[in-house]
């Protein structure tokens, strides 16, 4: 029996493909009895001499279609992702494997659990080759001007080499990306243009194309593709100061930038010299002496010196004042005041926290709202006189998110944290306490100088500003967003923390407590 010869239109006819394989398997004609060709790839001289149409095999050789609806196909959606990918592989027989895997679909059901099929398999293959080498052309397509008669738009020009018959597929996506632009893309199989409508165009409404003509041509050759331009220069000098050779990986670069588009590429020229150069750079970075990092916000205007002579409640309330009007972060702006500490001065420990919440924000007052008053039970339960105290916060204004009416508590970043900490140091060295109880990161990191891992250093004690000890512990407001399963287990190893620090209050020698340095 002579096997039908079915001739598509071109290297990529999936309409035409999935008309003649609906038509041969609603006729039930196998797929070793079908041979497919295109005008790149013609059938062999002993088939095309016999292109007549075959008898049709017998239908009881065949399970049918459906026993309710004959001629229906029904077949995965994947399954038809597939092919309009595959049709687009350079291999002559992508047609006849499509086929063979549709008449497989309806007459074999196991196929679909089967992902270990070889030709699954190797229709998944072709899939992944074309989806590589679309993107490879959308990522190393370099266009460059050419001249143009006087009066015509100016035309930028790209060569490309795609290994598939991609250039149809990807040409809709230079389209939406330069879409004021005129250009053209050369292949050896294929050419594009794209000519966009004048300006005054009116925009196309709905799902309509935009305005412009795309047009297709015959393929063309490397010769014909424009050479550099003068923007080149420019660029290679960009991609030589960028060039980091710390982070040299020849093989993941040419796993990412296969080296067959080299030619293509511009500033592939200067790998080679920039590869070689990369272990004596690499040394010289090592060798040079680090610059000393500057203050990344620094203050706007210098703050006075404090004076130990004057009332230090009343220099307090000036810094609070200066505060207030602390522009150095958004904070300032947005809260409805600044919220500084309060308590005794010369105390046995100030407190600090993170930053004030809302309630806080709104009375003025540090730690008030419901953290605060989850620290006051705790500071009754361990015997300790609020008031004996100097309760602060890192960051002095309220950082917040708005959802809907609330102010959602937002942690302050390090911008925030750096920007108070001239505050915080000032509020410090006027207060003068004589240990301090670190309550969660932020307050760590401002006291450190450096981050504390909190759970892994808690009841610990580290060396904070003027070698004074610093005791980490978990902020108030940690316990009430904890478990509340666990929440009465946290409160007791919270307590245990805070204890740590009941000899400054009672007034005994505090030498037992040897603070780390700060790594």
């Amino acid at each position: 029996m002579s096997p039908r010869v079915i001739t598509l239109e071109s290297e990529i006819d999936w309409p035409g493909f999935r008309r003649e394989a609906r038509t041969l398997l609603a006729s039930l004609v196998p797929p070793d009895e079908v041979v497919w060709q295109t005008p790149g790839h013609p059938a062999p001289q002993l088939w095309q001499a016999e292109a007549a149409p075959a008898p049709l095999a017998p239908a009881a050789a065949h399970r049918p279609l459906s026993a309710s609806r004959p001629g229906r196909l029904v077949v995965p959606p994947a399954f038809i992702t597939l092919c309009e990918k595959v049709v687009l592989h350079q291999d002559p027989q992508r047609f006849a494997l499509l086929y063979r895997l549709l008449w497989r679909l309806v007459h074999e059901r196991g196929l679909r659990q089967d992902p270990l099929d070889p030709d699954r398999l190797r229709a998944r293959q072709m899939l992944q080759s074309v989806r590589r080498d679309m993107h490879k052309m959308k990522a190393f397509v370099r266009f460059r001007p050419v001249g143009q008669p006087e009066g015509e738009p100016a035309l930028s020009v790209a060569w490309f080499e795609p290994e598939h018959h991609i250039v149809e597929a990807v040409a809709p996506f230079f389209v939406r990306r330069f879409t004021q632009m005129h250009w053209a893309i050369l292949t050896p199989e294929c050419s594009v243009r794209w000519t966009p409508a004048p300006k005054d165009t009116p925009p196309l409404a709905g799902d309509e194309a935009l305005p412009g003509e795309l047009e297709f041509g015959p393929g063309a050759s490397r010769a014909q593709a424009p050479g550099p331009d003068e923007g080149e220069a420019l660029w290679l000098t960009y991609y030589a100061h960028i060039f980091n050779p710390a982070r040299l990986k020849l093989s993941m670069m040419a796993r990412e930038m296969p080296r067959k588009y080299w030619a293509n590429l511009p500033e592939a020229q200067l790998i080679a010299p920039l590869a070689a150069q990369a272990a004596e750079r690499t040394g010289r970075m090592v060798q040079t002496v680090p610059a000393e990092p500057r203050r990344r916000i620094p203050a706007r205007a210098p703050l006075p010196p404090v004076d130990t002579a004057q009332d230090p409640a009343l220099t307090l309330t000036s810094l609070a004042k200066a505060a207030d009007r602390c522009r150095d972060c958004p904070l300032g702006e947005h809260a409805t005041q600044v919220v500084f500490g309060e308590g005794a001065l010369r105390p046995p420990l100030m407190l600090v926290g993170e930053q004030p919440g809302d309630q806080e924000d709104l009375a003025g007052h540090p730690f008030v709202g419901p953290a605060g008053r989850l620290l006051d039970r705790a500071l009754e339960e361990l015997g300790w006189p609020r008031e004996a105290l100097f309760l602060t916060n890192a960051v002095k204004h309220f950082k917040f998110e708005l959802r809907g009416t609330r102010r959602i508590h937002k942690s302050p970043g390090q911008r925030e944290v750096l920007a108070c900490q001239q505050w915080l140091e000032r509020e410090i060295a006027l207060v003068r306490p004589q240990a301090f109880v670190a309550l969660g990161a932020t307050a760590a990191r401002a006291l450190v100088g450096r981050a504390v891992p909190v759970m892994s250093e808690r009841g610990q004690w580290l060396t904070g500003p003027d070698d004074l000890p610093v005791l980490v512990t978990l902020h108030p407001s940690a316990l009430l967003r904890g478990d509340p399963a666990d929440r009465e287990t946290a409160w007791r190893a919270w307590l245990d923390d805070l204890a740590l620090a009941g000899r400054y209050l009672r007034g005994e020698d505090p030498a037992f407590n040897r603070p780390r340095a700060a790594a």
